[in-house]
């Protein structure tokens, strides 16, 4: 186990990791450690090359305190963002910036028993082709679909260990340390850490992409559930339409608001003679097919955009349920749908104004995220970040060089 030391450097440079640039007062009250211990702490970090100092703080009328930032190259995330149809992969930097990538790759996860292995050799080819030391890699983070339970290690819906788990099997074929979670619940760390939902309380993160996740921040805090599972918002069943969804149930959300119902929706509009800018939709890979129908949204094709009013108004219907349920600050839309932008507004908040109480609604705001599609890797380093000073593995701050 780390020592107290250890743990110390470690919770200081997490703290640097997500807020970028702190004051040691600023350390002091997030570590909850005295002002000494973090002197010391931060003069450590510096004599190794982990921290240096970025100036002075904005005047507040007193002394300017100096303000301390990581390293960018201190040390690196190997952040992996799956959905049912594609992989993308990416080395994010201290600063979270792409060192490397993001690359995509194919790799189906339904009816696929070698899935965790072609996915352990995406990640390996990955991290040998960047040409950065192991030990300088603080650890893998992977944001996936289905029910995952993060203290088991296992996904009951993809990816099974013949022994052992997914983590444990991933950690032993990779030599560094790993974390999984669900794709939507990483997506929500992101715009809690990173995001637009950065300093609010309870807020409600919806992950617009083939199905529709939800990941929950209450009291401050990303709410996974008794058994990791909460936040399942595709599988509401608002509809009678006798449509058999992915979970095998009918009359769920995603029959009628996800990306790939809208894709459906489209094809078959287009196959009917609705005049649209989409007359030439590229059909072979649905992210193309989808880029298409949003860039023609945003551009005003009302084809494109009437798709959109009816996939929005149904996740407000959506959304107006959790609304009542647990009357949320923000509403954050975000994932791979999110490029829509302040198309999705309108029929989102008609459907709340429709559906909703107005005196529980008047004050939840519905934003939209200016992470998009890369709040899945932004997620997936911030998960490994978010348990850097929990971690058991010591690699970098104990047997790394320093640096000149």
């Amino acid at each position: 186990m780390p020592d107290k030391q250890t743990i110390n450097r470690k919770r200081v440079i997490k703290h640097l990791y997500f807020e970028r640039s702190l004051s040691c007062a600023d350390l002091s009250v997030l570590t909850k450690r005295s002002v000494p211990l973090t002197t010391r702490v931060l003069n450590y970090l510096i004599e190794e090359g982990c921290v240096v100092e970025t100036g002075l703080a904005t005047s507040t009328g007193g002394r300017r305190p100096q303000m301390y930032s990581l390293r960018s190259d201190l040390m690196y995330v190997v952040s992996v963002a799956m959905d049912q149809l594609v992989t993308r992969i990416a080395m994010m930097d201290m600063h979270n910036h792409y060192a490397l990538g993001p690359e995509q790759v194919s790799l189906k996860l339904t009816n696929n028993p070698q899935g965790l292995e072609e996915l352990s050799e995406v990640i390996d080819t990955f991290i040998r082709q960047s040409g950065i030391p192991r030990n300088r890699i603080a650890g893998v983070g992977i944001g996936m679909p289905g029910f995952v339970d993060v203290r088991k290690g296992i996904n009951h819906s993809f990816l099974f260990a013949r022994e052992g788990n997914i983590v444990s099997f991933l950690e032993t074929q990779l030599g560094v340390p790993v974390h999984i979670d669900n794709d939507s619940s990483l997506i929500a760390l992101a715009e809690l850490r990173l995001g637009v939902a950065r300093r609010h309380q309870n807020a409600m993160v919806i992950n617009i992409s083939w199905g529709v996740g939800l990941g929950l921040v209450l009291k401050g805090e990303l709410f996974r559930g008794n058994n990791g599972f909460a936040g399942e918002f595709s599988h509401i069943p608002v509809f009678t339409n006798n449509k058999m969804c992915s979970c095998g149930k009918s009359g769920c959300l995603e029959t009628e608001a996800s990306l790939l119902t809208l894709t459906e929706k489209a094809v078959k509009g287009l196959q009917q003679g609705k005049i649209s800018l989409l007359k030439h939709l590229p059909l072979e890979e649905n992210g193309a097919t989808i880029q298409s129908i949003i860039d023609a949204a945003v551009r005003g094709d009302k084809f494109a955009l009437g798709l959109f009013a009816e996939a929005g108004y149904n996740i407000g219907r959506g959304i107006a349920i959790l609304i009542h349920l647990l009357n949320p600050e923000l509403v954050v839309l975000s994932g791979r749908g999110a490029a829509a932008g302040k198309v999705w507004l309108p029929p989102i908040q008609q459907a709340i104004n429709e559906h909703c109480i107005p005196k529980i609604a008047e004050n939840t705001e519905v934003v939209i995220s200016k992470l998009c599609l890369e709040a899945g890797l932004t997620g997936a380093a911030a998960l490994v970040m978010d348990h850097y000073d929990r971690s058991t593995h010591d690699h970098l701050i104990d047997k790394q060089e320093k640096v000149a």
